[in-house]
């Protein structure tokens, strides 16, 4: 651990302390609010000084056992503790270090996904299916709630555009690398002479937010239409104008909603929307001014990027950002996204530490 690392640690458990003794004050018991915000902070600081008391008190046995190895009798015994103490502070060292990377605040959100056909005709559009229904799978797994919003349906199957809402615990954290250009290499169903097709799709996960205070929308610039929602049938299909599109004039962003009977829910999902586009767009295009002096576009919401290729012939799955070779194409489109998620997660935090220890 180097010293500045140690140093900001030491802080933050002071920090923690402090807070703790705040929390005992009357008057902070009085304010609600007050009291509600710092018991979050002393919250999240828990783990680090936890780790940090670990730490410290390895660090003194660590000296201890060492201080035996000139004993005869207990050197084989101490030799062995050696060992196991020195590990434990490299586990805690790696702990602690994690523990200090900032965190992200959209991490616990809920999400949009977008996924839409891009180059490819046909193929793209079935390509785009397939992409939903890994994604719904791997929803399913975690037990996440799914709801589509808005789907356009391609001529030979798959979508042309699909927006779904997830909802479940840190399903933005685990989801929020995959917005970019995922291309596929196969033989389309339609190709009659075996050769492979190559086609793309975008993927956009955008987190929903409770409060969005850096979009703040003039609702001249909106222009909203209604009509009847599409549907399977049914007694509420096609006779109220229930769904809704709300165009962005100013940036000719749209959206819609048509899955909800009411059109005031609609309506509201759809604002949700569109303010997370407009922030998602904003927060890509900061991005994108960092994004030379970084060596992983992990993370930026850059969708002009092709991030991942699917080579069905060689059941070979390849992450671009990170040179990842997985072959395992059949269980990633069954939803089996762990590893591509765990090892995207682990890079992205490499770099966080790289650059905490440059800081």
């Amino acid at each position: 651990m180097t010293p500045s690392i140690r140093r900001k640690l030491e802080a933050l458990a002071e920090r923690h302390e402090e807070i703790g003794l705040l929390l005992s004050q009357p008057d902070v018991h009085a304010d609600n609010t007050r009291f509600r915000e710092l018991s979050q902070e002393y919250a999240q600081l828990e783990p680090v000084t936890r780790s940090l008391r670990e730490h410290a008190q390895a660090e003194r046995e660590l000296v201890e056992t060492r201080a035996m190895l000139g004993d005869p009798e207990l050197r084989e015994m101490a030799t062995d503790d050696v060992r196991r103490l020195e590990q434990r502070l490299l586990d805690l060292d790696g702990e602690l270090q994690l523990l200090l990377l900032p965190k992200d605040p959209r991490d616990q959100a809920n999400l949009y996904l977008e996924v839409r056909a891009g180059a490819g005709g046909d193929e793209a559009a079935l390509f785009a299916g397939d992409l939903f229904r890994m994604y719904l799978r791997y929803a399913e797994g975690r037990r996440w709630h799914v709801e589509i919003l808005s789907e356009h349906a391609g001529e030979h199957g798959g979508y042309k555009e699909i927006v779904a809402r997830i909802e479940g615990n840190g399903a933005y954290s685990q989801l929020k690398f995959e917005s970019g250009t995922h291309c596929v290499k196969r033989v389309p169903v339609t190709e009659s002479q075996g050769r492979v097709h190559t086609s793309t799709a975008t993927v956009a996960v955008l987190p929903e937010l409770d409060e969005i205070e850096d979009i703040t929308i003039n609702p001249a610039d909106l222009k909203t239409d209604t009509f009847r929602a599409s549907g399977a049938g049914g007694q509420h299909v096609n006779k109220t104008d229930s769904a809704i599109r709300i165009t962005h004039l100013p940036t000719g962003t749209v959206v819609e909603c048509q899955e909800e009977r009411s059109q005031h829910k609609n309506r509201a999902r759809a604002m949700s929307l569109l303010k997370a586009r407009l922030l998602d767009a904003e927060r890509s295009k900061q991005s994108a001014e960092q994004a030379e002096e970084r060596r992983l576009q992990v993370g930026t919401g850059d969708r002009s990027q092709r991030i991942r290729t699917y080579r069905y012939k060689d059941n070979l799955v390849t992450d671009h950002r990170i040179g990842l070779n997985l072959y395992s194409l059949t269980e990633i489109m069954q939803g089996d996204l762990g590893e591509l998620i765990d090892t995207l997660t682990r890079e992205h935090q490499a770099d966080q530490l790289q650059a905490l220890g440059n800081v």
